[in-house]
């Protein structure tokens, strides 16, 4: 892991100047060029190696349930696909963006090229997973972006739930759920800041210990301040959000305050789950910290979204 103190230099540093820090740090190796799409390619071979690999290193139920924690990131990569498509990015631009998980990284470049949701899904199938089916089913009925994304993630969250379950990993059990309420209050507030309009309740995921459907709906209506009821759970540094930034900001870091408690579920995924949220986060940090620095935006522009107070 990076020390944290590399966090707070390159905060301010030029991007001739994070490239040299970089170069000098565990991401040198993979660190090619001078360029940003050079600070990505070595971001993501630094993951491939250190977190994608993790599967090779053990086998049973423990290898199961490290697939089931890289999943998220294909989840999180198909996202990005589709919505780097929407907002028109260039396929290096979307690439730069995308994380580990266990879909091989030779298919990225096939994803990104997919010119639709349709596309993507047979991209996807072409590796057997289990994501490949929910999204080419949310294509066929027409769906928009908004809840094509929200139809993965209930395919997601139903299967990674059931999994984790079986393979009854206590903490596996607990981070999953506590994923389930963390995007539940993400979907909420996503559904009140677009103004929808319609029956909230078909959006919410099952699953969750702490946010239930009163809440959920009182989101989507508007009620932000209804957080305030999640200010003695774990949840509590969500309190007095009141937009969907600070939220997202909030729920990322308390998602990482709960991995860190599996540092001490050794003998389980708990540890695993630990070190892959925060190789993760290292990462998104990184790519955060050299778009400042290329594009010469202010320190105080990113500072919020590179550090959890």
């Amino acid at each position: 892991m990076l020390p944290e103190g590399f966090f707070r230099e390159a905060l301010n540093l030029n991007f001739p100047e994070l490239v040299r820090v970089l170069g000098e740090s565990i991401y040198g190796p993979d660190l090619t060029g001078v360029d940003l799409t050079d600070v990505d390619r070595a971001v993501m071979i630094h993951l491939d190696r250190t977190v994608a690999d993790l599967p090779r290193l053990v086998s049973g139920e423990a290898r199961d349930a490290i697939n089931l924690l890289l999943m998220q990131a294909d989840l999180a990569n198909i996202k990005t696909v589709l919505r780097g498509r929407a907002l028109g990015w260039s396929a290096d631009e979307i690439k730069g963006h995308l994380g580990g998980g266990i879909l091989p990284r030779g298919l990225h470049s096939s994803m990104v090229e997919a010119s639709d949701a349709a596309s993507l899904a047979q991209v996807i199938s072409l590796a057997d997973h289990l994501l490949a089916t929910a999204l080419r089913e949310a294509a066929k009925a027409g769906k928009e972006l908004f809840e094509i994304e929200l139809s993965l993630d209930c395919s997601f969250y139903k299967s990674a739930l059931r999994t984790a379950q079986e393979l009854d990993q206590a903490f596996l059990v607990t981070f999953v759920c506590f994923e389930i309420d963390a995007s539940n209050l993400s979907t909420g507030v996503k559904l009140s800041t677009i103004g929808f309009e319609g029956p909230a309740e078909r959006f919410f995921l099952k699953g969750g210990h702490l946010v239930g459907l009163s809440l959920f709906r009182r989101l989507a209506d508007g009620e932000v301040a209804a957080l305030q009821e999640l200010s003695d759970t774990d949840f509590g540094r969500l309190a007095e959000a009141r937009d969907l930034p600070a939220l997202e900001r909030g729920l990322h870091c308390a998602l990482l305050a709960k991995a860190r408690e599996g540092a001490k579920d050794v003998l389980g995924a708990g540890l695993a789950i630990d070190y892959i949220e925060r190789k993760e986060w290292e990462a998104a940090r990184i790519r955060l910290l050299a778009r400042r620095a290329y594009y010469n935006l202010p320190p105080a522009s990113i500072e919020q979204d590179v550090f959890c107070q």
